[in-house]
């Protein structure tokens, strides 16, 4: 193979060298042009072209916008001061709609400078304005043409008319706009749609309040920015669950389907998840008072006091029954010598006292099932597949459950109730489904081996061309030295050493690859 190599690189070589330098100006020249073809057309496939999303907007709408294009890496232009944005062309459109749906801008415009391009010297008011509202129209029709599920929009607009007077400026009239949405059969506008058209519109047209928008299907659907979240609140509620249920069970299922399939290879595992969600959201208020030193259960000492109190003092004796209010025959009583003391400590101890107000938030697991199904390496031998990989299989399962379901108060669930809700199945899969085939980008890839075909080409038809040249060539000049062969022939007839002398001579003339053949054998004979 590295001759074969070595040998086609030598003929290339040869070949090059034997061009002219008209003809090797014409292949380097072709092989630039193509090369900065192919490169102008990368270049220009890149460039963006920017228009203007919004203008006339304030600073802090101006950063939030850009906040927002930051978070979607999107690129943009700010100009006028940072008060008008502009995005590439193509995503003007989609991005008017989205931004709307999220109420932004709010103090901005969107900007329909462009109709002023048709705006011929010598235009009236009238006209000026019949032009305006027409551009209007059309632009909000192609905004909310865009939004999902709306095939087409028909937009009519009604502009107050531009009073000169002072004095009426206080009673300024409003604009209105009726807007006819042909929505896709069967698909149910979101209430975040609805208000985003709403506040597209509003922000849209010059002192249009959201009061005075009309939004409604070919089918004569009222679409009330008011009753929005009323109606259907039910249902909404349960279509939020479900998802936020299939969302827990998606998460769960592709880990558990990752981990099993780099143990038992691609294809021989399914996973299904079933899930048991608690929405209940509660709210509760503790007041606790705790100990500083948890320890010895006593709180910070801020004050304490040290109370002693002594007496000492002589008694009397007195007669019994002696006096106005004394008792007769009462035994007369007697006092001696007393002394009296107090001591007495008084220490104010601080505990720490916590107020919280706690929410326990919803979207708590009740209760969770893994059922996995495995494909033994023998598809037709179920025992192929050891019992010891089907234990760890279910342990790593009873695992998940256990640390997913957060409804025990903290405590683990006993071993056999884990153990119920996990089951794992092994057998041949009878079908299964085919992985989703990524999108490749491919092209760069195309052009490429397109300008390797065509270099490739251009070498080939030289050498081709090369070729039946030099054997035309070697036709025209054999011609002689047979006839000289033929004349020397009886002289060869006598030199045997000649002869064969001429036989390779000849040989390597004709057939170069069978005379260098020739010689390779004879040097590994000598070796």
């Amino acid at each position: 193979m590295k001759e074969k190599l070595l040998s086609m690189i030598s003929r290339l070589k040869k070949a090059w060298a034997s061009l002219t330098r008209k003809q090797k100006n014409w292949i380097i020249g072709g092989a630039a042009a193509l090369f900065a073809a192919v490169l102008l057309t990368v270049i220009l496939t890149n460039v963006k072209h920017y228009s203007p999303l919004y203008s006339n907007l304030t600073t802090s709408e101006a950063g939030q916008i850009k906040d927002t294009l930051d978070s979607k890496k999107i690129p943009y232009k700010l100009s006028n001061g940072g008060t008008t944005i502009s995005v590439p062309d193509n995503q003007v459109n989609a991005l008017k709609v989205d931004l709307a749906a999220q109420g932004i801008p709010k103090t901005g415009q969107i900007d329909y400078s462009f109709f002023g391009q048709n705006a011929g010297f010598g235009m009236t008011d009238k006209q000026f304005d019949v032009l305006q509202r027409a551009a209007m129209q059309t632009e909000l029709a192609n905004l909310v043409s865009n939004t999902k599920g709306v095939k087409s929009a028909k937009v009519m607009i009604t502009l107050p008319p531009n009073d000169v007077w002072v004095g009426d400026m206080k009673t300024k009239s409003e604009a209105t706009a009726s807007i006819v949405l042909n929505v896709d059969p069967g698909y149910q506008l979101s209430d975040e749609q609805v208000r985003g058209l709403y506040h597209l519109v509003s922000k849209s047209v010059p002192n249009l309040p959201e009061d005075n928008i009309v939004i409604m299907d070919q089918y004569y659907n009222y679409y009330d920015k008011k009753n929005i979240g009323n109606g259907n609140s039910t249902l909404s509620v349960y279509q939020q669950q479900q998802e936020i249920e299939r969302d827990i069970e998606n998460n769960i299922g592709r880990k558990v389907t990752q981990m099993l399939t780099t143990m038992m290879g691609q294809g021989k595992v399914m996973v299904n998840v079933t899930a048991d969600v608690d929405f209940t959201k509660q709210k509760e208020k503790e007041d606790l008072v705790e100990p500083v030193d948890p320890q010895a259960m006593e709180g910070l000492q801020t004050s304490s006091e040290h109370i002693t109190e002594t007496y000492t003092g002589q008694g009397a004796a007195g007669q019994a029954g002696t006096g106005t209010a004394a008792v007769p025959n009462y035994p007369a009583g007697t006092a001696g010598n007393g002394a009296y003391k107090k001591v007495e400590d008084r220490v104010n101890y601080e505990f720490n006292r916590i107020h919280r107000d706690v929410v326990n938030s919803p979207y708590k697991i009740k209760d969770l099932g893994i059922q996995v199904m495995i494909e033994p390496p023998q598809p037709n031998n179920v025992h192929s597949l050891p019992q010891q990989r089907i234990n760890d299989v279910k342990q790593i399962l009873n695992t998940v459950v256990q640390t997913s379901i957060s409804d025990n108060q903290g405590q683990e669930f006993p071993a056999n109730v884990v153990n119920q809700k996990t089951v794992v199945t092994v057998g041949r899969f009878n079908g299964q489904l085919n992985p989703p085939v990524q999108a490749n980008h491919f092209w760069m890839y195309l052009l490429g081996g397109a300008l390797l075909a065509l270099v490739t080409g251009t070498l080939i038809w030289i050498l081709v061309k090369k070729k039946r040249k030099s054997t035309d060539e070697e036709a025209v000049v054999e011609d002689i030295p047979q006839q000289k062969d033929n004349l020397e022939e009886p002289l060869n007839k006598e030199n045997p050493e000649q002869r064969k002398y001429d036989e390779l001579e000849k040989m390597a003339r004709q057939n170069p690859d069978q005379f260098v053949k020739l010689l390779r054998s004879w040097l590994a004979d000598e070796k």
